[in-house]
C-alpha cells in the first residue's frame, strides 16, 4: 500500500469524499422540492454524478490507504439534510443559487488535487480529476442558468460573491484545456 505524503492532498480528498455525500443529499430534497418535471431530472442527475464522484474518490483514498474523516463524514451527512429539508421552505430561488455557488467552489477541489498529486510526480489520477471538475462546471452553469434571468440574482451576488459576473473558477466549458494544460484552472495559493 502507498502512502500520500501530501497533508493537503489527504485532507481535500477526505473533505470531498464526505462533502459529497452532503451535496446528494440536498440534491435529493432540491429535487423533490420542485414542480418542474425537467427541472426534478435535471437534479436528480446532478445528485447521481455526486454519488459517483464521491466512489471515485474513494478508489483514490484506498489507494493510498487513507481514512474516511468521522468527523467530516458527521459534518456533512449533518449539513446535506439540513440543506434537503431547508428547500422545501426557502422558495425556488434561493436551492438553485446556493448550489450554483456551492458547484463554483467544488469544480476546483478537483483541479487542485490533480496539481498535488502531479506536485508528487503522480499523473494516473489526472483524467478522472478532470473530468469531475468539468463535471462540478457542468452542475455551476445548470444552476445559473435556471436563476439568470431572477431579479434576485443581482442582490445576491453582491452579497454572496457568484452569478453573472463572478465565479469561483476560471473554467470556461466553450475553450476548455486539455488535461495537461489544466493547472490554469485553479491556481494553487502558495
Amino acid at each position: 500500500m502507498i502512502t500520500l505524503n501530501h497533508k493537503k492532498a489527504v485532507k481535500l480528498l477526505q473533505m470531498a469524499y464526505s462533502a459529497e455525500k452532503a451535496a446528494a443529499f440536498a440534491y435529493i430534497g432540491h429535487a423533490k422540492s420542485v414542480k418542474n418535471i425537467n427541472e426534478k431530472k435535471a437534479i436528480k442527475q446532478i445528485e447521481d454524478d455526486e454519488w459517483h464522484h464521491r466512489k471515485e474518490v474513494l478508489k483514490i483514498m484506498q489507494e493510498y490507504n487513507i481514512p474516511i474523516s468521522k468527523w467530516y463524514e458527521i459534518r456533512f451527512h449533518v449539513i446535506g439534510k439540513i440543506i434537503s429539508a431547508s428547500c422545501y421552505v426557502i422558495g425556488w430561488f434561493m436551492p438553485f443559487y446556493f448550489a450554483g455557488r456551492l458547484e463554483s467552489g467544488n469544480v476546483c477541489e478537483y483541479f487542485r488535487l490533480k496539481i498535488y498529486f502531479n506536485e508528487l510526480g503522480i499523473t494516473k489520477h489526472d483524467q478522472v480529476l478532470y473530468d469531475m471538475g468539468i463535471k462540478e462546471k457542468e452542475h455551476e452553469v445548470y444552476f445559473y442558468e435556471q436563476i439568470k434571468n431572477s431579479k434576485l440574482l443581482p442582490f445576491f451576488e453582491k452579497f454572496f460573491n457568484w452569478g453573472a459576473t463572478q465565479s469561483f473558477n476560471n473554467i470556461d466549458l466553450n475553450h476548455q484545456l486539455p488535461v495537461e494544460k489544466s493547472d490554469e484552472y485553479c491556481k494553487v495559493k502558495k
